[in-house]
């Protein structure tokens, strides 16, 4: 594992985050209405999840997230695979995401491209979307700080050998989680970095109450933490978590919201978004108000991709052709 995520964001903010998988997945035939989500791809169609990292790095992405948000050990054991299979489909993921990297650098090796950071980020969901049923967004579980530990280490350790550049800890709703995995990070990986993105109830707390400004501040002695910020909110709550972010810490701000859609986790489906949640209007916002690295979670395509990245003034023609 690489230390890039600092010294990318020294060269060229802001970067750029690759929106969702799993609704891209959908799209080509892949159902993701179950206890695995978009990491059920991983079974029987990994092609189809390098097709849609690629698809992102066209649109002008500089951050690839792995499909390992719902791919943990416990979630492949209790659909009956070994500890060694799934292993593998963890790897799997994060090989299909570098292989897109790698695929569309052979294909744009013009000096366009020169000098542009393409990453790619092991995403580590929290141990609420193990439990499949819409956890990440209530925050209302508690284990022992070991037993956090105990449940993200393999991962990390899968993706870490790799060869991911960073980790993404993501859709973070409960501050004890929050501070297992920066003494993970700290402990098991010190040569690795990462971003800390939390799941919010409104835009100054995270799910399980915890004050935002508060949960910045608990790991803002964690150098190897590179990035804080938020993840599948609401566009409406990003303005004011950024600023909240910035008063509490000096570290980069990473925001990547849903589309504004409503999730319903009994059913696994959504509602339509209730208003004008376009978030590609509202980014230049977040932007001015100082997050540095800026995307899409759940619902956003390449096309919202491509159009934040011309937004935010980041599609300079290093992208390459957009088509």
């Amino acid at each position: 594992m690489t230390i890039m995520l600092i010294e990318a964001l020294a060269a060229r903010p802001p970067l750029i985050v690759e929106g969702a998988m799993a609704t891209e997945l959908e799209k080509r035939g892949v159902d993701t209405a179950n206890a695995l989500w978009a990491a059920m791809a991983l079974l029987d169609r990994p092609e189809a999840i390098r097709d849609v990292h690629r698809s992102y790095f066209e649109a002008g992405a500089n951050i690839a997230v792995t499909d390992t948000y719902q791919a943990n050990i416990p979630a492949f054991e209790r659909l009956g695979l070994r500890h060694a299979d799934a292993e593998r489909l963890i790897a799997l993921a994060a090989s299909e995401a570098l292989a897109a990297r790698e695929d569309y650098r052979l294909a744009h090796v013009d000096a366009a491209q020169e000098g542009r950071p393409l990453l790619v980020a092991g995403s580590v969901g929290p141990y609420g979307a193990f439990l499949a049923d819409g956890s990440e967004y209530t925050g209302a579980y508690e284990l022992p700080e070991s037993e956090y530990q105990d449940f993200h280490l393999p991962r990390m350790h899968v993706l870490a050998d790799a060869g991911v550049d960073l980790f993404a800890f993501e859709t973070m709703p409960n501050l004890g989680e929050v501070r297992a995995l920066a003494n993970l990070l700290a402990d098991e990986f010190p040569e690795a970095q990462a971003w800390m993105s939390f799941s919010l109830r409104d835009a100054g707390h995270l799910c399980d109450g915890t004050c935002l400004e508060a949960a910045a501040a608990a790991i803002d002695d964690i150098p190897q933490i590179g990035a804080v910020g938020v993840n599948c909110v609401p566009p409406s709550m990003v303005e004011e978590a950024v600023g909240r972010l910035r008063s509490a810490t000096g570290k980069a701000i990473v925001v990547y919201p849903n589309n504004g859609d409503v999730y319903h986790p009994g059913t696994k489906t959504w509602t339509p978004a209730p208003g004008d949640e376009d978030f590609v209007r509202l980014a230049p916002r977040w932007l001015e108000a100082g997050a540095s690295l800026i995307g899409g979670c759940c619902r956003t395509t390449p096309d919202d991709i491509r159009r934040l990245a011309r937004r935010l003034g980041a599609d300079d023609g290093s992208r390459g052709r957009q088509g």
